[in-house]
């Protein structure tokens, strides 16, 4: 692993008098003017010494600073927190393909961490990730994100991104829609904020249903394809805690959906969902979501790990239910995975974090939680993408 430079130190005996024509004599053998362009340096005299620190890292810092001054941002570490879906009625089959949902959707605090940088390129962007199975190319919603901005405002600035990845892919948390939602945010900050969060969120829906979404202040009722976002106050305790469970395997959204009957979904009105959950709070009658028989048809497994999960909770979990299209599944109540998530062999790859509900203020973009030190396995293998 590299490591910085150490500094340099280098100490002599000296008196005032003679120290001051050392630096001034062109005649000097020590001649410090000769190694400003190379490495930063720093005097501490005493009455009997001097000694001179060369410090190779201070220099470079300094070529940053000096970018900063010339643009006042021009760096922007964002977090990126997934979703989940409290209930998700699907109503109906639309011309264009596509489905009419209608869902309580709220951020948790699981995500992703971005780093954003104006990159010298006046052609392409450059993202890199620290995980494996994530492409870095346009098939990503942040380049795809970022590639929709410039469309949009003509801005002729590209940057160099870095995605520390946390939310695991095929999951129905919608990981992939908020890196989208926050790289449009930050080209928006990089660009001096020419456009509002109403244009940044019109556009957002041009590239992805849910995207939209993570322009509310983190609780909206979606509807449409997910892209009609109606802002809500948070209906629930911010910190009223929940777990995380995703099976190493992931739901193809596609796959999910081309099992979808809509004669097998339920028939309840989502507005009563939501006027009860708003009043009563979560509980396992409102959190209905109809992609979870297609589901369980794609997953089988899925259904089991569920049936397991409510049985062992003993009632420790107000509601268990998945998310999205899958395939994690969620316990809301507890941050405790049930024991036989540890005790079974089958179960040894499974993803795990605690989480609870969380919001953005207005012109503000979310705030990394102090806890957001996902739970996650120890195992390195629940965070390969592949």
């Amino acid at each position: 692993m590299a490591t910085a430079s150490p500094p340099f130190i280098s100490t002599f005996n000296f008196t005032p008098s003679s120290f001051k024509t050392s630096l001034a004599s062109p005649s000097s053998s020590f001649t410090p003017k000769l190694l400003r362009p190379l490495v930063s340096f720093s005097v501490k005299a005493s009455r009997k010494q001097v000694e001179i620190v060369f410090d190779p890292d201070e220099r470079l810092n300094k070529i940053g600073d000096d970018v900063d001054k010339e643009a006042p941002l021009s760096r922007l570490k964002l977090f990126s927190p997934c979703k989940i879906n409290v209930f998700l009625r699907i109503t109906g089959k639309r011309d264009d393909g596509f489905h009419d949902l209608a869902s309580l959707f709220h951020v948790i605090s699981l995500g992703d961490t971005i780093k954003f940088s104006l990159s010298p390129s006046k052609s392409k962007d450059r993202l890199s990730t620290n995980v494996q199975g994530v492409p870095v190319d346009g098939r990503n919603l942040i380049i795809k994100a970022l590639n929709l901005y410039r469309k949009k405002t003509g801005s002729d600035r590209f940057f160099w991104i870095h995605l520390d990845k946390n939310v695991p892919t095929g999951a129905g948390l919608g990981g992939g829609s908020s890196n989208a939602a926050t790289a449009l945010w930050a080209a928006n900050q990089l660009n001096g904020c020419v456009a509002t969060e109403k244009e940044l969120q019109d556009w957002s829906s041009e590239i992805g249903s849910d995207i939209p979404f993570f322009f509310s202040h983190g609780a909206a009722y979606c509807t449409g394809r997910g892209e009609i976002v109606q802002d809500l106050p948070p209906p629930f305790p911010l910190d009223l805690p929940m777990v995380l469970i995703k099976p190493r395997e992931a739901c193809s959204t596609v796959e999910v959906y081309k099992r979808l009957c809509l004669d097998q979904t339920s028939n309840i009105n989502p507005l009563t969902l939501l006027e009860n959950v708003t009043s009563n709070g979560v509980s396992q009658s409102i959190c209905v979501n109809d992609l979870e028989l297609p589901a369980f048809q794609v997953l089988p497994s899925l259904k089991r790990l569920k049936q397991r999960i409510i049985a062992s909770g003993r009632g420790e979990y107000n509601a268990v239910f998945m998310s999205g299209s899958g395939s994690t599944i969620v316990g809301i109540g507890s941050p405790d995975p049930p024991q036989f998530l540890y005790d079974d062999e089958e179960y040894k790859n499974v993803f795990l974090s605690e989480a609870n509900f969380m919001t953005r203020e207005a012109n503000e973009w979310y705030k990394e939680p102090a806890s957001a030190t996902a739970a996650t396995s120890s195992s390195e293998s629940r965070l390969d993408f592949q």
